[in-house]
């Protein structure tokens, strides 16, 4: 073949696979996205993928579907996405127990929550409330912490997840007292138990502790935001009570698989991003207890790094045993 021919049809097939090229990333997303929700169906983060989801689905005309996979604390549903193709559609609504504290958790974590993912977008958090019965003589985190360190080691501290449980260590650490941690497989048990005088105290998101404090049966002392809750501004935070500087809670965010396109990553990113500008998300969310976050996919990478350190030093400092 002639040279000249043979650089013509090479020059032209190039062309046509970066035109083919350019014009599949314009039109990403084109077909249905999958957003994996590492806890279990009916949680805070099961049901704020829903809200986004649809908001995402409505603006881009692209089905969304949520894929529920829980256990291990979050590990399962991770790990498949950390697994998963890096096309951009696939990503997982991950939680600082899935990026942070599993680290230390977990001896043989299956993936790595810096080396396997992409950071997308940090979309919330969501304040805990700690949690004592109703008949309990304590009204306040003061008169907690004074009934605890004039009996070291009487009161029971609950949990029924990671988060709850290291709340409750950075607690300890912060206050100087001891307490003996009772672990549950449901909140629904804890909540008994502190009804009838079993349990002292445990730690539970805002949103599904509070239906428990409305009701009667349980009193709220603190919640472990940076600032008090919308949703009970009449419950003080941790800060508030002498720890300045005290902040515990689920920050929620997106991940996709490492190796996602960088375009793909800024297109899911934007899309997240107006969706989360929607008066409706916004009011979805509020009322389930989420304070809207932001961020860029960097400032995501930054804030599990920085958690990562936070729960590996409190692990260390409270001799916290490790799981297989």
């Amino acid at each position: 073949m002639n040279p000249i021919v043979r650089c013509a049809r090479l020059f032209f097939a190039c062309v046509v696979y970066l035109v083919a090229s350019l014009a599949h990333s314009q039109t990403f997303p084109d077909k249905p996205i999958r957003i994996i929700s590492p806890f279990a169906a009916g949680s805070s983060t099961d049901v704020i993928a829903r809200i986004i989801g649809q908001r995402i689905s409505e603006n881009t005309g692209v089905q969304v579907v949520v894929d529920v996979r829980p256990g291990a604390n979050g590990v399962i549903g991770t790990d498949a996405a950390a697994k998963s193709a890096p096309d951009g559609y696939t990503v997982v609504l991950a939680s600082n127990g899935t990026h942070g504290i599993a680290v230390s958790m977990f001896t043989k974590l299956p993936y790595d929550p810096v080396k396997d993912f992409e950071p997308i977008m940090h979309v919330g958090r969501v304040a805990y409330v700690m949690l004592v019965g109703a008949n309990a003589p304590h009204n306040s985190l003061q008169d907690f912490v004074a009934a605890s360190k004039a009996n070291p080691g009487k009161f029971s501290i609950g949990y029924a997840a990671s988060v709850a449980q290291l709340t409750g260590e950075l607690l300890k650490s912060t206050t100087g007292i001891q307490m003996t941690s009772v672990p549950y497989k449901s909140p629904v048990n804890a909540f008994t138990d502190l009804a009838g005088g079993q349990l002292d105290v445990h730690f539970e998101p805002l949103p599904s502790g509070l239906p428990m404090i409305k009701g009667g049966r349980l009193k709220g002392l603190a919640v472990t935001s940076a600032k008090r809750s919308a949703l009970a501004p009449d419950i003080p935070t941790i800060a508030e009570a002498g720890y300045p500087g005290f902040e515990s809670g689920a920050w929620i965010a997106f991940f996709a698989p490492a190796g996602t396109p960088k375009d793909r990553v800024a297109k899911l990113h934007a899309e997240i991003g107006r969706a989360m500008q929607s008066t409706e998300v916004k009011d979805r969310l509020a009322q389930i207890g989420m304070e809207p976050a932001a961020s860029t996919p960097e400032q995501l990478g930054d804030m599990v790094t920085r958690e990562i350190a936070k729960w590996a030093r409190l692990y260390k400092e409270a001799n916290l045993p490790r799981q297989n």
